[in-house]
């Protein structure tokens, strides 16, 4: 499931950089759990939670219907 879950995070990747940010996978967890970090721009963007919530876990459950959830660390 990691692989599947970094091929999805590549596509969203070229909008983050193209605004000075990233995305870190961290961890899956075995229940689903996503674990990122968002780096550069991202990570001190007020609008982060939203990037995190309507943007990437969006893809991600999309892309990998097992994820139940995305968190930042």
């Amino acid at each position: 499931m990691r692989e599947q879950v970094e091929e999805a995070l590549d596509k969203v990747r070229g909008m983050l950089m193209a605004d000075g940010g990233n995305v870190e996978l961290i961890d899956v967890t075995s229940d689903g759990i996503v674990k990122v970090k968002l780096t550069g721009a991202c990570g001190c963007c007020p609008m982060s939670q939203m990037t995190l919530k309507m943007g990437i876990e969006r893809l991600l459950k999309q892309e990998v219907p097992q994820i139940k959830e995305v968190v930042s660390v």
